[in-house]
């Protein structure tokens, strides 16, 4: 067994704590990887407060965001050797023989996939642990590689904010001539942003947040609308193909949103607030519009994420920290206050 140093929450909404436990000696296509960074994502505040009501297994070691370097690989493993710059974003195994694995979906696993920490593993061996660590091992299927021009700590949030907006963006054909409206500018948000840009769109920030704006444009935004101003939705109704909802508030009249897409326009949640959603069809039903949700990506996918922000040169904007700052890092997320993605220094644990 791999004498592990990590994080974990031992109990729901408790602060986190230093944490020691083992991993399992690599099996002959697992890949053994030194954890540099790992980013704080929303979901993980979520999960170690068990406010999604899956009931959270604890203790719990957080991190889904990953960025690393191999420090050894199985006998049979073919993808990776020993220095390759790697990274494993949310999820580390799925069946592998549904319909949705086969199409190289393994995001929608039909018996679900296994998730990079809090997922019984595939043999009930165990709970698994995530990034906020510093070793993992993978099955090199669910590893990626990282392109030589990102460093390391830009590019872990990209495992999850990355493709999570990238995913859709991707789906629902983000291009030149396509209209793109990003709700929310934060970790997800400003991700959103750079990618439909870097994909030729044309990009507007919605936001309640009226200070953001020098930001949305200092990312790539071509407009920014303040949606606490009532008038904007009307100035703006059927102006958008697309919407990406990185909001994880249910604090929201989405019926304001669905009027500001156009005939067959989508609106798409990737956010996941604690409480459901409140809306009323006839928004969606007068103009044919659609509402959707998208769930980061496949393997195949982030790997081309991956790629694609190396070609242009996409990172996130980060702050990073200290492992004894996580919980200070978890009560600036709640207050909004990040710009835009907390990643933690796995080499200071």
């Amino acid at each position: 067994m791999i004498q592990t140093k990590g994080i974990a929450a031992l109990k729901a909404k408790e602060a986190l704590v230093p944490y020691s436990f083992e991993r399992r000696d690599p099996k002959e296509h697992d890949v053994v990887i030194d954890i540099k960074y790992s980013g704080i994502c929303h979901s993980d505040i979520h999960m170690t407060r068990d406010e999604w009501g899956f009931g959270s297994p604890f203790p719990m070691v957080p991190g889904h965001e990953i960025a690393g370097v191999v420090r050894t690989v199985g006998s049979k493993v073919t993808k990776y050797k020993v220095g390759d710059r790697v990274g494993v974003g949310c999820m580390v195994d799925s069946c592998r023989e549904c319909a949705h694995c086969k199409e190289e979906m393994e995001q929608y696993c039909i018996p679900g996939n296994t998730l990079t920490y809090g997922s019984l593993e595939r043999d009930g061996s165990g709970i698994t642990q995530g990034g906020y660590s510093d070793v993992i091992v993978v099955n090199e299927d669910f590893v990626l590689r990282i392109p030589d021009n990102l460093s390391l700590e830009t590019a872990a949030p990209l495992l999850c904010a990355g493709i999570t907006t990238y995913s859709p963006l991707n789906h629902w054909k983000t291009g030149p001539g396509k209209k793109v409206a990003v709700m929310g500018l934060g970790g997800l948000g400003h991700m959103a942003v750079k990618l439909a840009k870097a994909m030729g769109a044309e990009v507007t920030v919605l936001s309640q947040t009226a200070n953001k704006k020098e930001d949305a444009i200092k990312l790539g935004a071509d407009r920014f609308l303040h949606t606490k101003l009532k008038e904007v939705f009307k100035e703006n109704a059927l102006s958008f193909d697309l919407i990406i909802n990185t909001v994880s508030s249910a604090d929201l009249n989405m019926a304001d949103y669905f009027g500001l897409l156009k005939l067959d326009g989508t609106l798409v949640s990737v956010g996941a607030p604690d409480k459901p959603l409140s809306l009323h069809p006839f928004p969606l039903l007068m103009m044919r519009r659609n509402f959707a949700g998208s769930a980061i990506g496949s393997i195949k996918e982030t790997q081309e994420m991956l790629d694609f922000c190396g070609k242009h040169n996409i990172t996130p904007e980060i702050e990073l920290i200290e492992p004894s700052q996580v919980n200070e890092a978890y009560a600036r997320v709640l207050k909004s206050d990040v710009r835009y993605r907390f990643v933690i220094d796995m080499g200071k644990i």
